[in-house]
């Protein structure tokens, strides 16, 4: 699918550094016409100077639960758009709805809402997180609910996404895992290897079957052994595999995000958030599927036995801590938050860069990479405060 044009408000932004696919542009010149980004515009349009900031394209997130106190799993188009609202402010144009693990047939109620929303383009799809993954790296997912991924209810799943389905994260190691896998994949679906107990060899073996994306590299699953590599070594070695990192200083050491990026290169990477309603909110008791969890100091547990639950992360502050922190390239923390996701998600025709054609999906960040300005679509969600 292509974007179109309908008349909306046109602008051209000057004076920021913009980061464009080839590098950064010192003091350029945006132009935006309609929905897209343009060239050779001509006509008289307002004209925004964002002298001492940046532009970036938009970002992508591929893996997100909830936000503003909402969550995508109570199905109903309202939490759906309040979660998508939170995120926008924090400069995230494009997202996938992850589910939690639940009864098969609330997750496919779920799918059938949100699937609603991705046709009206306020989502770019479905991503199932559970129920079809290991017992023993269940995390903030219910354990009494999880069960093998039978080919069967794995195609049902989908079917009732109604053509909208992204990813279904699984352990290919269970029964039916590895059909699962390429059922997945001849369906058109990511299958995402995680919260899993998987070797270093079934890995492997699930790429070849279709797998490719690490959910969450680290968190849920073995870790690096020098004898028993697991599936650490196996996603990152392979150039067919994305893999997703929660870049918020609680999931993942910094060293541990430098191997991800020396292994697979940039290009590999995708940030994401896994966050869940407490996104943009505060500290406090909130849901997460079945299972309730209490927030301390931003960091999301389960209220029963304190394992990690997700996160209160927004893509803005993983693309701070990306560059501050971890001393990332600009450049490169772009790729992993725009780029990298909307490619894998098939929409980098449309979006994940600031080029000629694609929408006019961008942010706007000050010189200490605040957001101060979100723009969807050539609308701005977030209007600069500037002169």
């Amino acid at each position: 699918m292509s974007p179109t044009s309908p008349k909306s408000e046109r602008t051209v932004l000057t004076g920021a550094r913009v980061v464009l696919p080839d590098g950064v542009a010192e003091g350029a010149t945006l132009t935006v016409e309609g929905r897209l980004v343009a060239a050779n515009v001509h006509g008289e349009m307002p004209t925004l100077d964002l002298s001492g900031h940046w532009i970036v394209p938009g970002f992508v997130d591929m893996h997100v639960h909830g936000g503003g106190g909402a969550s995508f799993s109570a199905g109903t188009a309202e939490e759906a758009l309040t979660v998508i609202g939170t995120h926008r402010r924090h400069g995230t144009t494009t997202m996938v709805a992850s589910t939690v693990t639940g009864e098969l047939a609330d997750l496919a109620q779920q799918a059938g809402a949100l699937s609603e929303l991705v046709e009206q383009g306020d989502l770019a799809g479905v991503h199932f997180e559970g129920p079809f993954i290991s017992p023993g790296r269940c995390g903030a997912h219910d354990p009494a609910l999880l069960r093998d991924p039978d080919p069967t209810e794995v195609r049902k799943l989908v079917d009732a996404a109604r053509g909208t389905a992204r990813m279904m994260t699984l352990a290919p190691e269970l029964p039916g895992g590895m059909d699962s896998v390429r059922i997945l994949a001849d369906s058109g679906v990511i299958a995402a290897v995680g919260h899993t107990d998987s070797t270093y060899e079934a890995t492997v073996e699930a790429v070849e079957a279709g797998a490719s994306v690490a959910t969450h590299l680290f968190n849920a699953m073995p870790a690096l052994g020098h004898r028993a590599p697991g599936p650490v070594a196996a996603l990152l070695e392979d150039e067919r595999v994305t893999v997703e990192l929660i870049n918020d200083g609680t999931h993942l050491h910094p060293a541990a995000l430098e191997l991800a990026f020396h292994r697979a290169g940039a290009g590999r990477v995708a940030f994401i958030t896994d966050a869940m309603g407490a996104a943009g909110m505060g500290d406090g008791r909130y849901p997460l599927g079945p299972l309730e969890v209490e927030v301390r100091d931003g960091v999301a547990r389960l209220t029963e036995g304190g394992s990690i639950a997700g996160s209160t992360l927004t893509l803005d502050e993983a693309f701070r801590r990306a560059v501050r922190v971890d001393g990332l390239p600009v450049e490169d923390a772009v790729r992993a938050l725009s780029l990298n996701p909307a490619r894998l998600l098939s929409v980098a025709d449309r979006t994940g860069s600031l080029e000629e054609g694609k929408y006019a999906d961008l942010v706007v960040l000050d010189d200490a990479f605040e957001v101060a300005g979100v723009m969807r679509q050539g609308e701005w969600a977030v209007r600069p405060d500037v002169r």
